[in-house]
């Protein structure tokens, strides 16, 4: 049997990629506080990828549309002085998922049910699927590389990177496109509602071991991968919803890495206590 063939063995090559792609841009998500605008852009994916279901296109072409016209919503609607970011963002992510589920309810007799996109379906994934993803991991990957200079400027220092010449603005848009284009790839494996925990939760979880971006980013990517395999396993073994798991998996790693870490944080301070009042 082809190894292809088998829907286990394309759910573990899927999980490995689209965790691995979730935690490399959720660095830039955690490190830039985007938490909150990364949801938006999930949950205003969905008419994207409904409606490219619908008239038969690729729906990563369909969410990246989608997710553009969200982050050009929101930078327009920001502008006003009556406006703030956060309030823009909401409005477009209320708005967006509003729309995905009245194109579902209009629509009956599809062969793939579309509201499998809200929470995932990892077992049906297809080979096709899985070459997107490998497509986006290294197109993401490249960028990010090519581009760490002028975004690691523009996120940290942002007044800096404007007076050395970087254009800000620009970098913005490039770092949402990427994180839009690991959004919609993820898509079909752990949906829309649930991306956001497996973009942010191996970020966070690796923030807690370092403050270098490098390893912040190795053990991101590594958590990523992580959590895909063991929401699979527990979703083979305890017959829990693929997506569910594999997102309390992500949560779980960031709970335990919080603790441990600000337990081995804690240690030297009471070694250092103890030291000063000898017996």
């Amino acid at each position: 049997m082809n190894w292809w063939d088998d829907a286990l063995h394309r759910a573990t090559a899927e999980v490995l990629l689209a965790g691995a792609l979730a935690g490399l841009v959720g660095v830039h998500v955690v490190l830039r506080r985007l938490s909150f605008f990364t949801m938006a852009l999930t949950h205003a994916t969905f008419p994207g990828v409904v409606a490219a279901s619908i008239i038969g296109v690729n729906i990563v072409v369909g969410g990246v549309v989608a997710g553009a016209i969200v982050a050009l919503g929101v930078a327009a609607l920001s502008r006003h002085r009556s406006q703030n970011t956060a309030a823009a963002t909401g409005v477009m992510l209320s708005g967006g998922f509003a729309l995905g589920a009245g194109l579902v309810a209009t629509q009956n007799g599809f062969s793939r049910d579309l509201t499998s996109f809200l929470v995932g379906s990892i077992l049906t994934v297809s080979p096709q699927d899985l070459v997107t993803t490998a497509v986006a991991l290294v197109v993401v990957a490249a960028v990010l590389l090519a581009c760490a200079r002028p975004l690691r400027y523009t996120g940290f220092d942002r007044i800096g990177a404007q007076a050395a010449g970087f254009a800000t603005g620009v970098w913005d848009v490039v770092l949402l496109l990427a994180i839009q284009v690991a959004v919609v790839t993820i898509v079909p494996a752990i949906g829309t509602i649930l991306a956001l925990a497996l973009i942010v939760a191996p970020a966070a979880a690796a923030r807690q071991w370092s403050h270098r971006l490098s390893i912040i980013t190795a053990l991101a990517v590594t958590f990523g991968a992580l959590s895909g395999l063991g929401g699979l396993y527990a979703s083979s073994r305890w017959d829990v919803a693929a997506g569910a798991s594999i997102t309390l998996t992500a949560t779980a790693i960031l709970a335990v890495s919080t603790v441990l870490s600000r337990l081995v944080r804690s240690r030297p301070t009471a070694t250092a206590r103890l030291r000063a009042f000898p017996a």
